[in-house]
């Protein structure tokens, strides 16, 4: 089973969240993503003037192949990878930054943004959000189900599809 390369929780999802938030006011973009190399969307941010996104999903599993596509584009000419990729089209345009070796940094911005500010707010929040992403928060918060959790669960099953009855 695919699992995403990051593990966001706690204070480290909380600053992340806010460099993504910061980000779309600098720059005046719609949406921020930070998307896996696998093509899971991590987190993202939504502009409170935006428009609804596409699907994120689609849109995370799209840009990770195109990144994929870009670094084997790259090695054709003897780099490593290109490190940034824009796209504009008529109303819409994406920034995608690499986040590291295991992320993507990806601004959605429309004709309202500059590129230049685009490019620059986004290049400061790949420095902070590597910043955040380095700290030792901690080990990952542990899930304990309790009794009380498994009684509430059984109860819902129950009024779901019924009591079971022994064979």
């Amino acid at each position: 089973m695919l699992e995403p390369s990051l593990d966001l929780y706690g204070e480290t999802y909380e600053r992340v969240e806010a460099v993504l938030a910061d980000l779309l006011v600098k720059c005046h973009a719609r949406y921020a993503l930070i998307v896996d190399l696998k093509g899971f969307v991590l987190v993202h941010q939504r502009a409170v003037w935006a428009p609804k996104p596409p699907s994120l999903d689609s849109l995370a599993t799209l840009i990770a192949s195109n990144h994929s596509a870009n670094v084997a584009i790259a090695k054709l000419f003897g780099e490593d990878a290109f490190r940034e990729t824009v796209q504009q089209g008529a109303d819409v345009g994406t920034y995608v930054e690499e986040l590291g070796t295991e992320a993507l940094l990806v601004t959605v911005f429309d004709g309202s943004a500059a590129l230049g500010k685009v490019k620059l707010f986004t290049k400061q929040a790949v420095v902070r959000l590597l910043e955040a992403l380095a700290e030792d928060h901690g080990p990952p918060p542990t899930l304990d189900l309790d009794e009380a959790f498994s009684d509430d669960a059984a109860k819902l099953f129950d009024g779901l599809f019924g009591k079971r009855t022994q064979p």
